[in-house]
């Protein structure tokens, strides 16, 4: 008899850790020799930690990381006074901002926008160091090189607001301050700035492509959740042999919406739709000053925006 399964009564099965392959016989004396397991951790995915293998390029991603979180926090820190309660109470708000437009793209005084320039600095060799980690880990172990793709898309973005479009306008007070809601005060004071990113066409291919994300996820992350009594969580077996998941999986969508996707089908469709997000929205933030100065007066010229 088969136990019933839903969403409230997942089932973790722990055995012998899975130290994983090693390809060229060079991994070994490069990662961790021990594994152990997290129930807590396998309440949202697989409850193994470890084995774990860094190399020269994880190394210097973690490196060049704290040393971007150490900057932005002590300039967190000096700005309430060294106060604990303060630094609580404010961190919210609290912000390092990037140089005035007086500075252009020079060098600015530490603590005129110099810090931001630094913390920046090490921000960017942190993020590229970490792809370059995931391609070469791709790379080692024969796996196609989807996840630094997807990554890259939202690298372009990270790029276009912090290095490229300042660039582009000749400054770097362009670019987005460090902090919670000095963040999002920036994105507003930015579609205002431009007469409302509501009329970027990419902005609003972004928004469709991050909607379609989350629900081409949710409806996938479901279905195979209501087929996993039957092993539907075991897809790349359901791809080459299909079973009675993917048939049930299959019948149920065609019911609902006429059509389904195979097993494998619907990763690149989910794929595709988060790509997309940051690839459309980078695209429509680099052309926003730089070649649209006001979006709703473009999207009237176009007839995307009524006249009155």
């Amino acid at each position: 008899m088969v136990e019933y399964q839903n969403i409230f009564t997942q089932v973790q099965v722990q055995g012998p850790p899975e130290m994983g392959m090693d390809p060229t016989g060079t991994l070994d004396r490069e990662r961790t020799k021990k594994a152990g397991f997290s129930s807590l951790a396998g309440i949202f995915g697989n409850a193994q930690l470890g084995p774990i293998y860094l190399g020269t390029f994880g190394v210097v991603s973690l490196a060049t990381g704290f040393i971007w979180f150490f900057i932005v926090g002590m300039s967190f820190w000096a700005q309430v006074d060294y106060s604990p309660a303060l630094f609580m109470r404010d961190l919210f708000w609290l912000a390092l901002e990037p140089p005035s437009e007086e500075y252009g793209l020079g060098f600015a005084p530490l603590n005129e926008g110099g810090w931001w320039i630094i913390a920046s600095f090490f921000l960017l060799v942190s993020v590229i160091s970490w792809w370059i980690r995931t391609y070469l880990r791709a790379e080692e172990l024969g796996m196609g090189k989807h996840v630094s793709w997807a990554f890259a898309s939202a690298i372009w973005l990270f790029l276009v607001l912090g290095l490229f479009r300042p660039i582009l306008m000749g400054s770097w007070a362009e670019a987005v301050p460090y902090g919670i809601f000095p963040h999002l005060d920036w994105t507003n004071l930015f579609s205002l700035t431009y007469g409302n990113l509501f009329y970027n066409p990419f902005h609003a291919l972004s928004i469709a492509f991050l909607y379609g994300s989350a629900l081409l996820f949710a409806m996938h992350g479901a279905t195979i959740l209501a087929v996993s009594r039957y092993g539907g969580e075991r897809e790349i077996e359901q791809i080459v042999d299909r079973g009675t998941a993917s048939e049930r999986a299959a019948l149920f969508w065609r019911w609902t919406m006429g059509f389904n996707a195979t097993m494998e089908g619907i990763h690149r469709w989910a794929w595709w739709f988060a790509v997309l997000t940051t690839l459309t929205g980078g695209i429509g933030i680099l052309l926003t000053g730089t070649v649209v100065d006001n979006w709703f007066v473009w999207a009237q010229e176009h007839g995307y925006a009524p006249l009155d």
